[in-house]
């Protein structure tokens, strides 16, 4: 029985490696502080819970979800009101937003949608995992751009050489982004819709993190760009702002023939999203907004604990202005270390989880990633425990 072989392409998943890391110093009796995935580790806020119990105890919200529903008529037309409250987007309710099961559901079905074997998908590199890994379930050519700290790890499109444009189908991009936490003004976005014109290549923009801000970053939607809709589509998630990561509700947004083809392809392979789900997201998106600047004011709070205690103890780390991430050189001491050596010499020495770089691409080499998915006095006492590890003989 041999898997297919796009399959064997792909390499083994981050948190895999990374689980059996954790479960072999958990058998030595060592206590794990996991700041490894970004697992969101807040409740979600009572109303939404309120609501979706509600809605579970009718019979009929158990059958199967369709697209003609009045729960997915509401869910898109809550969706288009949250639209234009938060970026001040027009989108029309049928013909341009498209409910999903998790932003990396969509993502990853957008490549099955589109890539032909021939076809080339642009992604820059380090990425979120299944912005590349979508492309090669796909199927698809998987062209790496680079990113690098000293551009603020925005991609130079202008690099990508003609043959490679010319079979290009699909961008991905995500600004806040996931590792680094680079964010980018609607000056970039303008960049990119130019860039992108007459070239007939897909843009999909992940926007998870749209919400996850700090110190007066606002975070833009790329349909705040003037012709932004003939091209692109956005990806969006309930799991970070609303702390609904397991409910899997997410949905994408944009151009109507790239989302009539992306809704074609999950006809085939999904049944939609649970209903009182979808109802529990109309009131997340609609309702009292208070439950976010909570969530985002933990994250800042442990944000600022970190990097404070980081660099009090001589690791010199940047201070991210999005995502619940931190993204940080591998400390000099430790530096002849790949990121994945240095993160097993951490968890098995410290139990303290972190992700290497080369789990979101090659070009993610040197660095780790901290999540920042555990309290204070928790972030506090991995500092003291990376602080051994920082002034351990070598």
């Amino acid at each position: 029985m041999q898997e297919a072989n796009r399959l064997k392409r792909l390499p083994l998943y981050l948190f895999t490696i990374i689980d059996e890391l954790k479960d072999a110093a958990q058998k030595k009796g060592v206590d794990i502080i996991d700041l490894g995935m970004g697992n969101p580790d807040q409740p979600t806020a009572k109303h939404i819970v309120d609501e979706l119990c509600r809605k579970a105890a009718i019979k009929e919200n158990h059958r199967y979800s369709r697209s003609i529903d009045e729960s997915e008529k509401k869910l898109r037309e809550a969706i288009a009101k949250w639209y234009h409250t938060k970026f001040g987007v027009t989108l029309d309710p049928r013909s341009e937003i498209l409910p999903l099961i998790g932003s990396k559901e969509g993502i990853a079905h957008l490549s099955l949608a589109f890539l032909n074997n021939e076809d080339i998908a642009l992604v820059p590199n380090p990425a979120y995992p299944v912005h590349f890994n979508g492309v090669l379930i796909a199927g698809g050519i998987l062209h790496n751009i680079p990113i690098y700290e000293k551009d603020g790890y925005l991609p130079n499109l202008k690099s990508v050489p003609k043959r490679i444009t010319d079979k290009a189908k699909l961008l991905f991009l995500s600004y806040p982004h996931n590792p680094t936490t680079a964010v980018a003004n609607t000056k970039f976005f303008e960049d990119v819709v130019d860039w992108a014109r007459g070239k007939n290549i897909i843009i999909g923009h992940d926007l998870a993190y749209s919400d996850i801000v700090f110190d007066n970053y606002k975070a833009p939607s790329i349909f705040q760009i003037k012709g932004a809709k003939e091209t692109c589509i956005e990806f969006h998630t309930c799991s970070k702002s609303y702390n609904m990561a397991g409910w899997r509700m997410g949905f994408a947004v944009g151009n109507r023939d790239i989302l009539k083809v992306l809704m074609k392809t999950k006809s085939y392979i999904d049944f939609g999203i649970f209903k009182p789900i979808q109802y529990a997201a109309i009131k997340a998106l609609l309702g009292p907004q208070g439950c976010v600047k909570k969530t985002v004011a933990i994250y800042k709070k442990r944000r600022d604990t970190l990097v404070k205690g980081l660099r009090e103890i001589g690791w010199n780390v940047p201070m991210p202005k999005a995502t619940f991430y931190l993204w940080a050189r591998i400390p000099d001491k430790y530096s002849a270390l790949t990121s994945m050596e240095f993160v097993s010499l951490l968890i098995r020495e410290t139990g303290v989880v972190i992700a290497p770089g080369t789990g979101f691409g090659e070009y993610g080499e040197g660095y780790v990633r901290f999540a920042l998915v555990e309290d204070t006095a928790r972030i506090k006492e991995a500092v003291k425990r990376i602080k051994r590890i920082l002034e351990m003989e070598t």
